[in-house]
């Protein structure tokens, strides 16, 4: 089983996608990027702590490979957008991917050079490679949050 962390604003939205994947076993948002440790969702709203909203995705690699993650990834926010996704305002909104390997990294960078060079957006790719360093996961709240709302598959 394979990890990736993105970060795409409010991580309700982005959670349910990945969710809904083949080949993605599993789904938790939380929280990465950030200067302190064991962050709660009242201190990250804040923005203080640097940390942003995250899914992390266990997926299976022989059913999808990462290059797909972020193809949906990028298909399903506005990768443009600085700190912000929506009406969701803040450092904890913005987009970002944190590799796990040398792999995941280089296919990062090699497809936000595609999506920059493409012509598809009229302003440059905000999205950050960050450094992947500890992920805290969301209160369990968070967790499934539309489909425990009634607004799952």
């Amino acid at each position: 089983m394979a990890k990736a962390y993105f970060a795409a604003g409010c991580f309700w939205g982005i959670q349910q996608r990945f969710s809904r994947l083949d080949g993605v076993e599993k789904t938790t948002v939380g929280y990465m990027g950030g200067v302190t440790d064991s962050p709660e969702y009242e201190s990250v709203c804040t923005g203080k702590t640097g940390h942003a909203e995250v899914v992390e995705v266990d997926y299976d690699s022989s059913v999808i490979d990462f290059g797909s993650l972020l193809s949906y990834f990028f298909d399903w926010h506005d990768p443009t957008e600085v700190n912000r996704q929506g009406p969701d305002i803040g450092t904890q909104y913005r987009t970002a991917i944190f590799p796990q390997t040398d792999k995941q990294l280089s296919k990062a960078e090699e497809k936000i050079n595609q999506l920059s060079r493409s012509g598809r957006y009229s302003r440059p790719i905000a999205t950050n490679i960050e450094r992947a360093d500890n992920f805290w996961p969301a209160e369990d709240y968070h967790q499934h949050y539309l489909n425990k709302r009634g607004h799952g598959h």
